[in-house]
């Protein structure tokens, strides 16, 4: 591995899958400081695999609300007892740190109990991004959560994903050649962008930026539910952020038009506050004299947290990619020894881990258990199954086989670990129902109260105006004899 001059003061990159001994925590004094905010090491070494295996964690007996939150709300999570494998689900999920086991939880307690805690994206990761971003402050990560959920039911995230076809993306990508591209050192995917040869006339004749900005929130979603977990599987560790490289040579201030500046803000916008901690670093390359000066603009766009994770860098920046990017995983026009000569060019390829067949076979049937329309449930133990085969060559007719003979073995299992998490279920719902009873007759006593209470003033009053009337009548005959 090449060796580079340059030191990365901001971060600091765990480059092993496990190897440590201590697992990071959020200790603030290891990690400098922007504008007097402290910049957290990349979100992945909070889910390093630890070598020992982990011991099954104890069934909860508490019905309290940590219970009641922690149960899972999601299908996928139901299943983690219907024979999930230990190593799928710590490669998926990663290893949690305690601390922030401990404030998603207290983060998920505040929602619930403000009635704000929704349906769907209440994963612990998608937490956890939130809180980071806001440094774990939970006010202010609740309010960019929420603001989070709204923008996605406003601008229709989910049917983006399932409706949204854009067309015209071999005309985009001529004049703004951009894509993934292989997977970084750490496993984590590549992405691209050669700037300085967008042409932003053609562009807008291609597509509107209305449309690219759709396109952009369509690849978001795509590396949150597709590129992430793909690489997590090849690279049998928690994936959760990118790294980029912008080539920007020749770009300066006469490319940033009216139109340009739009699209970069609303790119920028839409990443900050709704895909926050998914930058793992970005390299900006060939920064010539003309983009310093438009970077200096650039920079009141960023926050402090994003800025941290950028590296610009002249035309000498071959060592310092290497240093986190096998040249195989490189496109040979940045120094690397990929050509992508079967798909026309490496940022038309799309290569990564994600168009392996049978990973992404895994990752269906994962997504398939949250299908509402699926009459089936699958055993994500066959996609660890899966994974293991293949390291050792077996063929999908093999592993067909086999997992048909495992998918019969197992169903008896799958049907008893079903009926005890709906018992698990009904017990909850029985204490649910006990505290209303409770509430109900603790209701009845205090009517019961305040209508004796009231009945006594009542009274009191009764005899109070019987005996005014008793001294009116006397007074009367004491005058009429008189």
């Amino acid at each position: 591995m090449h060796k580079s001059d340059e030191k990365y003061r901001e971060i600091t990159i765990d480059k092993g899958c496990g190897g440590d001994s201590d697992s990071p925590h959020r200790d603030a004094s290891q990690f400098p400081k922007v504008m007097n905010r402290p910049i957290h090491p990349p979100i992945e070494t909070h889910f390093l695999l630890p070598p020992p295996p982990r011991k099954e964690a104890e069934k909860p007996s508490s019905l309290g609300l940590k219970s009641v939150l922690s149960y899972p709300l999601k299908v996928r999570d139901s299943l983690k007892k219907l024979g999930k494998s230990k190593s799928m689900e710590r490669i998926l999920e990663g290893t949690h740190d305690p601390k922030d086991e401990q404030i998603v939880q207290s983060f998920r307690e505040l929602l619930f109990l403000e009635d704000q805690f929704p349906a769907k994206h209440n994963d612990y990761h998608t937490l956890l991004r939130f809180l980071r971003m806001r440094d774990f402050d939970l006010q202010k990560a609740k309010e960019m959560f929420l603001n989070y959920l709204q923008w996605r039911k406003d601008y229709g995230v989910d049917a983006i994903q399932k409706e949204f076809k854009f067309t015209e993306l071999a005309e985009v990508k001529k004049c703004y050649p951009h894509g993934f591209h292989g997977v970084d050192r750490s496993g984590r995917p590549v992405y691209i962008e050669r700037v300085g040869m967008v042409d932003l006339n053609a562009l807008l004749q291609a597509t509107s930026i209305d449309r690219f900005v759709k396109y952009h929130v369509s690849e978001q979603e795509k590396t949150l539910n597709l590129r992430y977990p793909a690489c997590s599987i090849a690279a049998k560790r928690h994936i959760a952020s990118t790294t980029s490289i912008l080539d920007v040579k020749g770009v300066g201030m006469s490319n940033f038009s009216k139109p340009a500046r739009y699209l970069f803000m609303e790119i920028q916008k839409i990443d900050s506050n709704y895909y926050p901690e998914t930058l793992n670093r970005l390299f900006i390359i060939n920064a010539g004299s003309g983009f310093r000066m438009l970077w200096k603009i650039l920079k009141a766009f960023m926050d402090a947290r994003t800025l941290a994770k950028i590296h610009v860098l002249g035309s000498n920046y071959l060592g310092n990619l290497i240093e986190v990017i096998d040249p195989s995983n490189l496109p040979a026009f940045l120094g690397g020894s990929c050509t992508c000569a079967d798909y026309g060019g490496c940022l038309l390829s799309d290569k990564g881990p994600w168009k392996n067949p049978e990973i992404t076979e895994m990752l269906q049937a994962i997504s398939a258990t949250e299908d509402t329309n699926n009459e089936g449930n699958v055993d994500l133990a066959s996609g660890d199954a899966l994974m293991h085969d293949m390291e050792n060559g077996k063929s999908k007719e093999d592993m067909g086989k086999e997992e048909r003979g495992m998918s019969d073995k197992f169903a008896p299992q799958k049907v008893m670990a079903l009926e005890a998490s709906l018992a698990d279920t009904n017990k909850k719902i029985d204490a649910l129902e006990v505290a209303l009873e409770d509430t109900k007759m603790v209701r009845l006593l205090v009517t019961s109260k305040l209508v004796t209470l009231l009945s006594r003033v009542q009274m009191g009053s009764q005899r109070h105006f019987v005996c005014a009337l008793g001294v009116i009548v006397d007074e009367s005959q004491s005058e009429s004899q008189t």
